[in-house]
């Protein structure tokens, strides 16, 4: 084969398999039923989505700023905050552990996990 084919062969290749690796990774998301709702790195609240029956909000209030969460079944959102860009409240609603809700100003982070941040969620495989 000649250099001038192998370089456009390769390239063919890698693409397909960052495609290939990108469909796995969004495959292998976990469903994530429990919404831990940390600031400034702990957990101040756990909310078990799966057993939500009724639609409801709470306020997060501390010296860096406000953060208005709604809660639905299977679902989590910031729906109003005080800070300067909004983009926890532009992230919408969120349903698996695909990505997190971040708010920086506030250092309030909403992650999607399998059980509440108290140490009584299992061991993964990494860590068994």
């Amino acid at each position: 084969m000649k250099r001038s084919q192998t370089i456009p062969l390769l390239a063919v290749l890698l693409v397909l398999a960052s495609c290939a690796a990108w469909a796995w990774i969004l495959h292998t998301k976990t469903p994530g039923t429990v919404a831990n709702i940390y600031r400034n790195g702990v957990c101040v609240r756990s909310v078990d989505l799966s057993k939500v029956e009724e639609p409801y909000e709470f306020t997060l209030t501390d010296a860096a700023g406000e953060n208005t969460v709604r809660v639905e079944p299977g679902r989590i959102r910031v729906v109003a905050a005080d800070c300067p860009d909004k983009i926890c409240v532009n992230t919408g609603w969120i349903s698996d552990s695909a990505a997190p809700i971040v708010c920086l100003p506030h250092r309030l982070v909403i992650r999607l996990e399998e059980g509440p941040a108290d140490g009584t969620k299992a061991l993964d495989g990494v860590a068994g």
